[in-house]
């Protein structure tokens, strides 16, 4: 049982240097919208258009509302202590905060694959990809996706409830993390640790050791069927989406491989901004251009 005495937290922010505050706001102000609405304008043009009720679109739209989870539960707030003088927020609103960031870590993690595995069955397979790929298929996948989101945050949710906070209460980030929240406990964090360990093994480098394994077959899909033309669209489709991938589960296995003792906590609020504001901002962006590409091809 949690025996905290600690009520609520103090977030620092991204920076201590109230001179950059405001052009900060402005910044992550401006990716929010961007992040959002572009995100917001998948989902209607997905949910209204009913010649876009297709698996990879279905899929699209599912990361569409992860990202649109994930921004809005931490960007927000953090615009929120960029102009107020006291920078907290209560334990329960901390970890609210908590749940929904670590939902949307796992099912975007999970949803990368299961993208690039739609993607290995339309290019390596496509006269069978309407029967592989069917909606029963659709459902399974984006239910194996929220489950594994969900059981991941839930059990991260609880162990965080079984830790003691009795001070001090400032978290030296710009949201409510892990890392920064087990730095602040009064009570041992090892089960805490070696649960994210298991998470970042199975999660992170599994799933993008799968998405890698995927784009591999595709590429070589590619190199046996298509021309000099399509080639190079192929490849430019791929390393795009490689370098999204890349870009988010890298500093993601980096951030949740080591122990609480080792962080730096001015250098990881950096690494954090890339999947927690730039991902989701370049989502919407590079796979609406993918699918497009897909299409005409």
């Amino acid at each position: 049982m949690n025996h905290s005495t600690v009520t609520e937290f103090i977030i620092l922010g991204l920076i201590t240097n109230s001179k950059l505050q405001g052009l900060l706001f402005v910044i992550f102000l401006c990716i929010y919208l961007v992040a959002f609405l572009g995100n917001m304008l998948i989902v209607i043009a997905i949910i209204y258009n009913t010649t876009l009720h297709t698996p990879m679109y279905v899929l699209l739209l599912a990361l569409a509302i992860i990202d649109i989870i994930c921004t809005t539960s931490i960007i927000p707030k953090m615009l929120w202590t960029m102009l107020v003088a006291e920078k907290t927020i209560s334990f329960r609103g901390c970890l609210s905060q908590f749940f929904f960031f670590t939902w949307s870590l796992g099912a975007e993690m999970v949803l990368f694959t299961t993208i690039a595995y739609d993607r290995y069955v339309a290019i390596c397979f496509p006269l069978r990809y309407g029967t592989i790929m069917n909606h029963h298929m659709c459902v399974a996948l984006l239910g194996i996706v929220m489950a594994i989101a969900l059981t991941n945050s839930c059990v991260h949710t609880v162990l965080i409830l079984k830790l003691n906070f009795c001070g001090p209460n400032i978290i030296n980030h710009f949201f409510c993390e892990i890392p920064p929240i087990l730095a602040l406990s009064c009570s041992p964090v090892r089960v805490n640790e070696e649960m994210v360990y298991a998470a970042d093994i199975i999660l992170a480098m599994g799933d993008f050791i799968l998405t890698c394994i995927s784009y591999g077959f595709i590429i070589a899909a590619i190199l046996r069927i298509c021309t000099t033309e399509g080639k190079k669209k192929a490849f430019s489709t791929c390393s795009s989406h490689l370098i999204l991938v890349s870009l988010y589960y890298s500093p993601v296995i980096y951030t949740y491989i080591r122990p609480t003792t080792s962080y730096t906590f001015e250098k990881d609020k950096v690494v954090a901004v890339l999947y927690t504001v730039v991902t989701p901002t370049l989502n919407p962006i590079l796979y609406s251009l993918e699918q497009g590409d897909s299409d005409r091809n």
